[in-house]
């Protein structure tokens, strides 16, 4: 194990004296021999014990036999041989052999050779047996350094003998400390009511949320000093009481956050690099890389154990140490989602910003409501937020890599967040490569071959005030911001074709539609032939809704009103496709198409005025007067408004206004080309229904555009209803949450007693006419009544 301790700062060893120092040497010294000796005794043991293993080894038994056979001949023929016959050495071997005491009692019987080795075949216990006993003696006495004494004759070292405990003692106080702990477990545990542990479990928490307040306020109060505090308070996200890990772990996690969101500063925060670690800084400067370098590691743990909940929860994985069930960890979950989103919002210029969008992103795709919500309105506030285009470029290219990653099978919403892009904001009509050329100055051979020395010197301050000019007015960033917003609307488009291209059956065609809708005009000019013919394919197809069709053409219209002013371009076919389907709207689900509608017929009329034929709009004005009839009121108000728009826009549009007919032929309203429908021979009859309408706007309006749509006058309209577009009121007057818009006047009710003299009169008639049959009271006494009741009704 890689020994952790830090070294000791040079500070640290000046306020450390010499004799201290050398005692934690000798110390350690001594801790290395006596671990060095233990290593060596154990090897030694080790050594023995194999030595052991080997002696015991048995021989083959066929061997055993042949050696057996082979002594027994070799004693037979000693035996038969006299002693006449052996030689002088012999005879002085065997009588010194008979002196000896090891001679007379071997076994004679035994098969074993004289100078056989002992050790092979000598056993364990004989051999611990022959080891030589000896005297217990003391254990070896450890001696500690210690600080020493200093009197009048010197420095006196003091030392200590460190106890040596006994291993039976140390046995002994286990064996205790077991019969203890059994003793102990075998006693009861109270019984707690569910009181009593309701109320224990309050006082836990009410003591870990002091807890939590004392670190945070602490944190917040001083974070260079208590940047430790954070570490600890980073801990109890591990809580392992059952009781209330939960609900504590949930309050680690906001209060971190919230601590981070305060502390973190407004830049990102480098790792140093080696040069300037080893140069010697001042103690403010130091103090601060400290507090940024603990501040950054902390961040990066948080984010990990946030990261870490939301993969157990997605994996359905506890861990075996932990006290949290899996219903719990949902919730945990959601809280860390939410940890994280308000990170991604509130630091986009921190470190690891890149990784939290990297978490929150695949979440817009997950199957919870609650979170996937979560995640958009965060990446919503992000991008609205976002004014240089560093984090908005970093949420489109993990969107775009998830959306091809998973091969378009992603929710439409996750698309759906491109049209709050601020991308709208910057004309982006050129290449990245000319977006904002710098200013090129002249160079120093330019200027020595073309000018004179006085003006070359004139030239040298003039390019000096220029460049400070340039970075007063900040044309740096500025080139950045349109960079920036070039490549994320790139990446954009590639996004929204190859939709078009390969998956154009996708439930996200309508997303990519409405898109193309909002950024059509940034497209580059050669695309646009290319697109107008995939969308006018996609309308032919009729596998579109009809939603989906309105954004087809509304797509096609920005593409045109931008920088295809300037193509020869002709969509008459998608002004007949809205023509022909105008009278899908109702005042059904349709009603909700109106303001794609109007946004349609504000670009292909207001906006493309000289394009379009008198035929053209008088077809479109007398349909949508007609369409003004059966929808909900706030779109016959926008109808309206647009009418009025197509009135005052192009003249002669009055004519409607009369009975005589203006030319020949018939209107033939079932028709589906308004060039050849003869709009001119009919009158805008439905604008008189309109004026007898229950909405008091529709009214208005209807009445205004009558007597010709005048600007001022007593038939003009007031400021609120005349300076708005006409999308705007259909959303003024909206009836979605199912109130009357603009409110109804209350009606005053009549007073009690008229009531009550109604109610008596008519009962006392009644009974008399029961009473009285003859024709003559049925005749004249209805008539009596009903002057009567016309007496009371004008009192």
């Amino acid at each position: 194990r890689k020994n952790t301790k830090r070294v000791p700062s040079f500070r640290k060893l000046l306020r450390t004296s010499k004799i201290k120092l050398d005692n934690k040497l000798k110390n350690k010294q001594y801790k290395q021999q006596s671990a060095a000796k233990k290593y060596r005794k154990e090897q030694k043991k080790l050594r023995e014990a194999v030595r052991d293993a080997i002696s015991r080894k048995p021989f083959p038994l066929e061997e055993c036999k042949k050696k057996q056979v082979a002594e027994k001949q070799e004693e037979e023929e000693e035996d038969a041989l006299p002693l006449d016959m052996m030689d002088e050495d012999d005879l002085k071997l065997m009588e010194d052999l008979a002196q000896k005491a090891s001679f007379l009692t071997r076994d004679l019987s035994s098969n074993e050779p004289v100078h056989i080795k002992k050790r092979k075949h000598e056993s364990v216990i004989d051999k611990y047996e022959k080891v030589p006993r000896c005297m217990q003696t003391e254990p070896e006495k450890e001696l500690i350094h210690l600080l020493p004494i200093k009197d009048k004759g010197g420095i006196i070292p003091q030392t200590m003998e460190k106890p040596v405990l006994d291993v039976a003692q140390d046995e002994e106080e286990d064996t205790e400390e077991m019969e203890e702990a059994e003793d102990f477990n075998e006693e009861p545990l109270p019984v707690l009511t569910p009181e009593e542990m309701a109320a224990q479990r309050r006082q836990k928490l009410q003591e870990r949320k002091m807890h939590i307040a004392a670190l945070a306020s602490a944190i917040l109060s001083e974070p260079d000093n208590n940047i430790k505090k954070l570490k600890e308070l980073r801990a109890m996200l591990m809580e392992q009481d059952p009781n209330v890990a939960v609900i504590v772990r949930k309050l680690v996690m906001v209060s971190l956050m919230e601590i981070f969101k305060d502390i973190a500063p407004s830049y990102k925060i480098r790792p140093l690099t080696e040069t300037e670690k080893a140069t010697k800084v001042k103690k403010e400067t130091q103090k601060l890389r400290e507090f940024e370098e603990g501040l950054v590691s902390q961040y990066k743990f948080y984010l990990e154990n946030l990261e870490q909940t939301i993969k157990d929860w997605k994996q359905r994985k506890l861990k075996k140490s932990n006290v949290i069930s899996l219903k719990a960890y949902k919730g945990l979950a959601e809280i860390a989602v939410k940890c994280l989103c308000e990170l991604l919002v509130a630091l986009p210029h921190f470190n690891f910003h890149n990784n939290i969008i990297v978490l929150i992103v695949p979440l817009m795709n997950d199957a919870s409501k609650m979170i996937s919500e979560l995640c958009f309105e965060a990446v919503k506030k992000l991008f609205k937020q976002d004014k240089l285009g560093y984090a908005s470029l970093g949420v489109v290219k993990v969107i775009s890599g998830l959306v091809r990653g998973r091969n378009y099978d992603v929710r439409p919403e996750v698309l759906k967040v491109f049209l709050h892009l601020r991308i709208k904001e910057v004309e982006l009509q050129k290449d990245s490569e000319d977006i904002a050329p710098k200013k090129k100055f002249m160079t120093y051979k330019e200027k020595r071959k073309n000018l004179s020395r006085m003006q070359r010197k004139w030239k040298k301050a003039e390019e000096k005030l220029e460049r400070e000019l340039l970075e007063a007015e900040a044309s740096e960033s500025k080139e950045k911001k349109l960079k920036l917003h070039t490549e994320t609307l790139n990446i954009v488009f590639v996004t929204y074709f190859r939709i078009l291209k390969k998956a154009q059956k996708s439930p996200l065609l309508p997303a990519v539609l409405e898109g193309l809708a909002k950024f059509a005009h940034l497209i580059n000019v050669e695309f646009f032939d290319d697109l107008l013919i995939v969308l006018h394919s996609l309308i032919a197809s009729g596998g579109l809704s009809y939603r989906e069709s309105l954004h087809c053409i509304l797509s096609a219209f920005h593409i045109l009103s931008g920088q295809g002013d300037v193509l020869n371009i002709d969509p008459m076919k998608f002004y007949t496709h809205l023509y022909k389907t105008l009278f899908n709207l109702h005042a059904g689900g349709t009603n909700d198409d109106t303001g794609i509608v109007l946004q349609c017929l504000d670009v292909m009329f207001a906006k493309r005025r000289k394009q379009v034929s008198q035929q053209r709009a008088l077809a479109f004005l007398k349909r949508l007067s007609t369409l003004a009839l059966h929808v909900l009121p706030n779109s016959s108000v926008g109808i309206l408004a647009t009418n009025r728009v197509l009135m005052q826009t192009f003249p002669k549009m009055d004519l409607l206004l009369d009975n005589e007919s203006q030319g020949s032929g018939v209107y033939l309203p079932e028709l589906d080309e308004p060039e050849h429908c003869n709009a001119q021979n009919t009158a805008l009859w439905e604008l008189h229904l309109l004026q007898r309408h229950y909405h008091p706007t529709v009214q208005k309006f209807a009445a205004h555009l009558i007597v010709g749509a005048p600007t001022e006058g007593s038939g003009a309209l007031s400021l609120d209803l005349s300076q708005r577009p006409a999308t705007e009121l259909f959303e003024a007057h909206s009836m979605r949450g199912m109130t009357f818009n603009p409110p109804v006047a209350s009606v005053m009710p009549r007073r009690k007693d008229t009531f009550s003299q109604m109610d008596s009169f008519i009962d006392e008639e009644l009974n008399k006419q029961l009473q009285q049959h003859t024709s003559e009271t049925v005749v004249h006494k209805p008539l009596d009544f009903a002057k009567h009741l016309k007496e009371l009704s004008l009192s």
